[in-house]
């Protein structure tokens, strides 16, 4: 299993300024290339409190300049809100730029702030990311193309140049439900699964995916993420993760996120009754089990760990410094 990282830049709590943060995030990602991390995606919000930074490409572009083999990416770009054609062809200039280290993830969101913004309807958002995905395949294909749809009509298209990745830069879709999931192997290149869901819901959002690549005539591709730590100790990866992580799962329950629709009251999300089963945290040898585990039980051979919260503005940029420092010395040789 190949580690990577998924960044969030946001305006934190402690005060810092937010480009600051932006220069942290491009030294972790140096510090994962040098530590043999795979790749470093980021994700896309608009409208939040934390001040998460809207644009994930532009931030993908600046660690790939600062880096030499780190793949960069999107998990996820909020694809219903967006025109499918500037978003192939944002990508195709990066896969050029970065010479062929650029994935792009793409998924339906579920904050309705998100679409407010953008004056769309949330309802439309599953046609709108369906059609989004074949514009973006036509306008990789490197031949002309023309596109009817409810939302998109395109007539005798021809983007160029040429990707540089052959055929084209890998398009996966992240999704936390079975019609998501089961999307994900009829249209997508990969299916991303959302830190928060437990083993059991997860392995089970898999197989439908795996059951609908089938179907597709597809190869499945499943990249796992998760919230995860490792420190000299399980108290000492709860003492600095733990707080993050919790900030980051209440704010998922008061958005009614379904992975958290067993937990009645605020009160029951404790690090104790959330942690088994989902979280992946601990000492370096906890942790390697805990990789092999999700990997034997899903096939995932990527694995993206959210280090850093955008809800919570930590764990400090210190200590995930010494976190990535630990996962290359004591993790990633033995997965």
């Amino acid at each position: 299993m190949k580690l990577g990282l998924y960044s969030s830049i946001a305006s934190p709590p402690r005060g810092e300024n937010l480009d600051r943060c932006v220069d942290e995030v491009i030294e972790e990602a140096r510090l994962a290339e040098e530590a043999g991390f795979d790749s470093c995606f980021f994700g896309e919000h608009h409208q939040d409190k934390d001040g998460f930074l809207p644009s994930p490409l532009i931030v993908a572009t600046a660690v790939a300049a600062n880096t030499s083999t780190l793949r960069v990416g999107t998990s996820v770009v909020l694809l219903p809100l967006h025109n499918p054609l500037q978003v192939a062809e944002d990508v195709l200039t990066l896969d050029i730029v970065s010479k062929g280290r650029v994935t792009l993830g793409v998924g339906l969101g579920y904050q309705p702030a998100d679409f407010q913004a953008f004056d769309i309807a949330i309802e439309e958002r599953v046609s709108r990311l369906e059609e989004g995905v074949a514009v973006i395949r036509g306008c990789w294909s490197n031949q002309p193309f023309s596109f009817h749809g409810k939302h998109y009509q395109l007539d005798n298209i021809h983007v160029q140049p040429a990707p540089y990745q052959k055929p084209a830069p890998p398009l996966w879709i992240g999704a936390s439900n079975p019609p998501g999931a089961r999307r994900a192997g009829a249209l997508a290149d990969g299916f991303v699964s959302t830190p928060s869901t437990g083993l059991t819901d997860t392995t089970a959002l898999v197989d439908s995916y795996r059951d609908a690549a089938s179907a597709a005539g597809k190869e499945a591709n499943v990249i796992l993420m998760r919230d995860a730590w490792v420190a000299s100790s399980r108290a000492e990866a709860e003492r600095v993760y733990g707080p993050e992580v919790m900030d980051a799962y209440k704010y998922y329950w008061k958005n009614g996120l379904p992975e958290f629709k067993s937990f009645k009251t605020e009160a029951e999300l404790t690090l104790d009754n959330i942690a088994k089963d989902r979280l992946i945290m601990g000492d370096p040898e906890e942790c390697v089990s805990e990789f092999r585990r999700w990997s034997d039980a899903t096939g995932a051979e990527i694995c993206l760990l959210r280090l850093r919260h955008a809800h919570s503005g930590g764990p400090p940029h210190s200590e995930i410094m010494k976190a990535i420092t630990l996962f290359g010395d004591r993790v990633v040789p033995y997965l």
